[in-house]
């Protein structure tokens, strides 16, 4: 009898703790299991196209667009014929030109890819371009970005995050997204992989796949004394191995260049590096910056101009009186000062509206295809 008694009394102090124990344990899987939710980030495909179109909402405030339908209808049909080609060739694809001096290109995910004015002007061919646009095709068909924000393990929610927030999750995502699309934050194997999907669906389309080295060396060539992260393929691997696996990929397949007819459809020139107008240092859409991070660029701003005389950093600080050649000088350095080079950092023009492509039928896209041939 005394020893029952002694074993219940023995329970009641325990039962207690072994309750908050439990309940601890339980409160970890919990959150250890919204981790995992997050970690997975699996969005559906409306989920995805709705984080594009918000992030493309941003690029395209940033850059502005270039209102011309006909430039946008090509620019159009070669995207599709490479996105056909593609492991999600069904998907709403849109293809956007952006109206900068900049040589850029940004995927946005669900299916909506960016190139600049300065981008076409660089390009000499339609096969360079559905090089270009394809290499873009592919971060979006083998969901780069979702996954670099995965690996990156940005979004967290903390322990409030549930299925009933889900709108807030995807708020988060998408701010991640436009800083790793804006940012060219790939990494490295999802690089590669980009060049192994642009010469696959080039060559399927029937385009000479190996002319996106072609575009790469020029490209190389023209960034060769700016800083590392200067605009496209800013975080890719080192230029010259991505020009060499590119060509070895596309080994010796025959294929159309098309250059007879991007010169009819594109008019473009590309401008010298040196003579990229910047926006300003701090100025919205830089970075994707919040409107408390501009407040904070501002103070930062202040602290610097108060350590040291001013430089002319920024094309709103700079002098009528400065030579043209001196300005341009200066207005890269703006963007070089910050480590993001002038094609990053180039200003944009001030007509973000989208340019709407009438839609484009299997027919006609066989027809397009067919003429380059």
């Amino acid at each position: 009898m005394t020893k029952l008694f002694f074993v219940l009394i023995f329970a009641s102090f325990c039962s207690p703790a072994f309750a908050q124990l439990g309940g601890i344990l339980d409160k970890a899987k919990k959150i250890q299991e919204q981790k995992q939710k997050v970690e997975e980030l699996a969005v559906t495909e409306d989920e995805e196209r709705r984080i594009g179109e918000d992030v493309s909402t941003r690029i395209r405030t940033r850059f502005g667009v270039v209102q011309d339908p006909a430039v946008h209808k090509y620019v159009t049909l070669v995207g599709l014929s490479v996105a056909r080609a593609s492991e999600r060739p069904r998907i709403p694809w849109t293809f956007v030109v952006l109206d900068t001096d900049g040589v850029n290109a940004f995927a946005a995910p669900g299916g909506i890819v960016h190139i600049t004015r300065g981008a076409l002007g660089l390009i000499r061919s339609e096969a360079e371009l559905a090089g270009v646009l394809a290499h873009e095709v592919g971060h979006v068909a083998h969901k780069h970005a979702v996954n670099a924000i995965r690996k990156s393990r940005a979004v967290q929610l903390g322990t409030q995050a549930t299925t009933a927030n889900r709108s807030k999750l995807l708020d988060e995502i998408t701010n991640k997204a436009y800083e790793v699309v804006l940012e060219n934050a790939f990494d490295r194997g999802d690089e590669l992989d980009a060049d192994r999907a642009s010469v696959a669906y080039t060559q399927k389309s029937g385009y000479a796949a190996g002319t996106l080295a072609d575009f790469l060396s020029r490209l190389d060539e023209r960034n060769k004394d700016q800083p590392e992260r200067n605009g496209l393929f800013a975080s890719h691997p080192e230029t010259k191995e991505r020009i060499d696996k590119v060509r070895a990929s596309a080994g010796g397949a025959r294929g159309a260049s098309g250059e007879a007819r991007y010169k009819q459809n594109i008019r473009y020139t590309a401008v010298p590096i040196t003579a990229i107008a910047a926006v300003e240092q701090g100025s919205s859409g830089l970075t994707g910056s919040t409107a408390a991070d501009k407040s904070k660029d501002k103070e930062k701003d202040k602290d610097k101009n108060a350590e040291a005389p001013k430089k002319g950093f920024g094309i709103g600080a700079l002098k009528q009186a400065v030579a043209p050649e001196k300005q341009s000088a200066q207005v890269t350095a703006s963007g070089g000062s910050r480590g993001v080079g002038p094609d990053r950092a180039a200003k944009g023009g001030g007509n973000p509206a989208v340019v709407r492509v009438p839609a484009i039928s299997d027919s006609e896209l066989a027809a397009f295809q067919k003429a380059l041939a």
